[in-house]
């Protein structure tokens, strides 16, 4: 569960807006990344700080949260700023607006940018995963200087601009008192080191745009629009950066035969209404060949019968689930005189007791006891 707003921000309930902006700014300066870079956990704390501000500092959203708690807010359909960032730079910036406003600054070259890709898959490869070759364009480093800017054999100096620290600072007056604002050096881009003589192939820059290829293995039981982050596998980034990520969005491709319902699969089978009376043997096709299954006499449209273990395992496990067949009785039509004139000897011998399966369970009971 959420914890409590007000004690994340660690401020009374009866707060002024004064005193939890000034409780935020707090938290802020202890949770920056150039900080805390030790604490695996800084990210989170600092993302569940920009949360508790976001909805104290909004009247609206604080008189929601007094009322009705962290459900409230949720379903009245809002969701927090944060949520749509991938690193707690981005966050920062959000809140703070560009620069750094604890004086901190970004240590270093900046790193690459993420990069999405699309892989399709069929379902059946859903069962045991399946590995495939994904192609798409990025920023490399170049081959030529191999990422480092220079021109091969030309020495590399230290920057004149920034003096080799990487980082250029200016002092302004706020609100808040001297800001001290450190920004990349834009001459050497943070890296604290500029080439003698550029790289004729990159000019400099030590990148390149181009087209990469990655082997991405997909893992059994992933659902449709599900992602995966490959590390580093995105956008080069300033000589001496690390990459950007690359982040797969897999797409199942639908198959006629199945509707997937989580683990399990459904399969619907036309039975016609003399073999449903009577019983009969049929083939069903599943992700693992065709089946022979007996469907027992008496047998009612919208009932199904589940194969165990012949459905899609779970993300991270081994097990399966069930394919459940769903029977679809075919009245026939166009009937032969001969075949009407059976028909109505087989009504007049149909009796209350023949019909009492079919009023056990109606039809919409059974069809949504297949779909669960």
């Amino acid at each position: 569960m959420p914890r409590d707003y007000y004690e994340v921000l660690g401020v009374d309930r009866a707060a002024s807006g004064a005193e939890i902006k000034k409780a935020f700014r707090v938290l802020a300066r202890e949770l920056h990344p150039d900080v805390n870079d030790h604490d695996p956990e800084a990210e989170e704390k600092f993302k569940e700080a920009a949360e508790a501000y976001e909805v104290l500092t909004d009247a609206e959203r604080r008189r929601t949260y007094d009322t009705f708690g962290h459900e409230g807010l949720r379903t009245g359909g809002w969701s927090p700023r944060s949520a749509g960032f991938g690193s707690i730079e981005d966050i920062f910036e959000s809140f703070f607006g560009s620069g750094d406003p604890f004086g901190f600054g970004r240590r270093g070259p900046a790193r690459g940018g993420d990069v999405a890709a699309t892989v399709e898959i069929e379902l059946a490869d859903v069962v045991a995963g399946v590995t495939r070759e994904v192609r798409f364009d990025a920023v490399t480093a170049c081959e030529r200087c191999r990422g480092n800017g220079a021109e091969p054999g030309t020495p590399i100096r230290t920057c004149p601009r920034c003096g080799g620290s990487g980082q250029l600072q200016q002092v302004t007056r706020s609100a808040f008192g001297q800001l001290v604002r450190a920004t990349s050096c834009d001459a050497c881009a943070g890296d604290g080191r500029v080439a003698e003589t550029p790289c004729e192939q990159c000019r400099g820059s030590g990148r390149q745009a181009g087209t990469r290829s990655w082997e991405v293995e997909v893992p059994a039981g992933i659902e449709d629009g599900q992602r995966i982050r490959i590390g580093g596998a995105g956008h080069a980034g300033d000589p001496g950066g690390g990459a950007g990520d690359l982040y797969v969005e897999v797409r199942v491709t639908p198959d006629e035969r199945f509707q997937r319902d989580g683990q399990d699969l459904v399969s619907v089978v036309d039975l016609s209404a003399t073999a449903a009376m009577l019983g009969t043997a049929l083939d069903v096709e599943t992700l693992d060949g065709v089946r022979e299954i007996e469907v027992p006499a008496g047998t009612q449209g919208g009932s199904a019968q589940a194969l165990s273990g012949l459905g899609l395992p779970r993300l991270g496990g081994s097990a399966r689930g069930d394919q459940r067949v769903l029977f679809n009785v075919i009245v026939p039509g166009s009937l032969s005189e001969e075949q009407r004139e059976l028909a109505h000897r087989l009504d007049e011998t149909i009796t209350d007791e023949n019909l009492r399966p079919a009023r056990g369970e109606g039809f919409f009971s059974r069809m949504r006891r297949a779909f669960g």
